[in-house]
């Protein structure tokens, strides 16, 4: 993040813009709808800023800047005086100047259209007061800002902003009902949730008002839930909608080392995250650790989200988490996500399944046991079948061993998925005859994902990655 976004309170506090044009018209529009009091030094000026300048009860100064506030002088008493100045002139030279007197006195500066002459960046504005929605892209892009505005302006109802100063006037006596913050955030997103919000849309405030009055009366500090969601393979746009809604309402994420940091940072910003990833003979917090984490905050009456890469049901080891939370009775929800299988194959260009090629698909686990992976070989080699590995890579080579000796073809194409569907995805293709040994000449590591079968044949036609 290059720029850390404030919002700016400036009811009657005084502000400056240098210039006395269109654009300099146009940020004054901005600054009198916060209540500011505008100062304008121009040679010349509009006259509709002008008009804006006086109801503002701020003064117009026909002077060059130079003129006004000369660096070389030890008299800028005059400058110091206001919250912010904006450089909005025709001339990249003043504006540059402004922006270097401003920066030795510590005042916020914003040269218009001129990023590196700027301490501040005025936003793509959204105005639903009291609530107000700015988007902002370091002054890199700001046509995409206003785009992105429009795109917000028609999902946001005009109503939003009733909503927020209602919710302003509640605030100090839901607080004084309910003192735990957390529980009171649950009481908020429940009340949002409820017919209120249509009452305050049409003005029935009355209305509205009795049913947080009876809200409050009824309420009950919230039992704990968890919520086992798969995060897919690594590309945050492959979450599910149900995921990233129960996410971002967590109050706790515990997380595994297969979820990519783009979707961890989907996860409410707030909320407390524990991290239990676990790597081959690395376990960061052992399984039971892991069970004993979801009952534990689940007894504190906390929104527990379990976010697991892929699926939780497929090699996730779910299934030994929600029979400990039923052992526990403690409530929770399973929210499934795209498995590796079909995740990385589909972003490698390789179909799992083929009219052609191969009409069954097994997934396994290439984890190994005692030195060796314990796998029903005989079963494993079958014409047009798909065999897909998980977390096969150490074992790789007994692997291609053993398929070869119960009479796989030594050059059945196979493929090796390196971090699917992330940027740093990397697809080697060989055969099990020398699969084994492309992994240290090519650096594959893990998460890996091994596919077996004709179907890697396909990849050359069929990559779009």
């Amino acid at each position: 993040m290059d720029i850390f976004p404030i919002s700016l309170k400036l009811q009657q506090q005084p502000c400056l813009i240098v210039g006395g044009g269109h654009i300099a018209y146009r940020k004054a529009i901005l600054l009198a709808k916060a209540g500011a009091i505008i100062d304008v030094i121009a040679p010349e000026i509009d006259q509709q800023l002008l008009a804006l300048v006086s109801q503002s009860c701020g003064q117009y100064v026909a002077a060059k800047f130079e003129q006004q506030f000369n660096s070389q002088s030890s008299d800028l008493n005059g400058l110091r005086k206001y919250r912010l100045v904006i450089a909005a002139t025709d001339s990249k030279d003043t504006n540059q100047y402004v922006f270097e007197v401003c920066e030795a006195e510590n005042i916020l500066v914003n040269s218009v259209d001129d990023p590196p002459h700027c301490r501040f960046m005025v936003p793509a504005i959204i105005d639903r007061s009291p609530l107000v929605i700015s988007i902002a892209t370091n002054g890199t892009s700001p046509v995409l800002s206003r785009q992105i505005r429009t795109q917000l302006e028609a999902n946001i109802p005009h109503g939003m902003g009733k909503l927020a100063e209602f919710s302003g006037k509640w605030r100090t006596a839901v607080k004084a009902k309910i003192l735990n913050p957390d529980e009171r955030r649950i009481f908020w997103e429940d009340l949002y949730a409820s017919p209120l919000k249509e009452q305050v849309f049409n003005d029935n405030i009355a209305a509205a008002d009795t049913l947080i009055e009876q809200a409050l009366v009824e309420w009950k500090a919230p039992q704990g839930e968890v919520y086992l969601v798969g995060a897919g393979p690594g590309d945050p746009e492959l979450l599910t909608l149900k995921a990233l809604r129960l996410m971002q309402q967590a109050d706790v994420v515990i997380y595994d080392r297969l979820v990519s940091q783009p979707i961890l940072d989907l996860c409410r910003r707030d909320a407390e995250k524990v991290y239990v990833g676990k790597a081959r003979s690395n376990h960061a917090v052992p399984q039971e650790g892991i069970n004993a984490l979801l009952v534990k905050y689940a007894a504190q009456g906390k929104r527990v989200c379990r976010l697991k890469g892929g699926d939780p049901f497929i090699f996730g080891r779910g299934g030994e988490e929600i029979q400990e939370l039923f052992a526990s009775g403690v409530s929770f929800q399973v929210v499934p996500g795209i498995t590796a299988a079909s995740g990385c194959s589909a972003y490698a260009g390789i179909p799992l399944t083929h009219r052609d090629y191969a009409q069954s698909v097994r997934f396994l686990t290439g984890h190994l046991k005692e030195g060796s992976p314990e796998l029903p070989w005989h079963e494993l080699v079958y014409a047009n079948q798909t065999l897909v590995l998980y977390m096969g890579l150490v074992g790789l080579e007994k692997i291609c061993e053993q398929l070869i000796a119960h009479g796989q073809r030594p050059d059945m194409p196979v493929a090796l998925i390196s971090k699917g569907t992330t940027p740093e995805q990397k697809v080697v293709v060989g055969t099990l005859a020398d699969i084994a040994s492309k992994v240290s000449e090519h650096q594959i590591q893990a998460p890996t994902l091994t596919i077996i079968g004709e179907v890697v044949s396909l990849r050359e036609q069929l990559q779009w990655q």
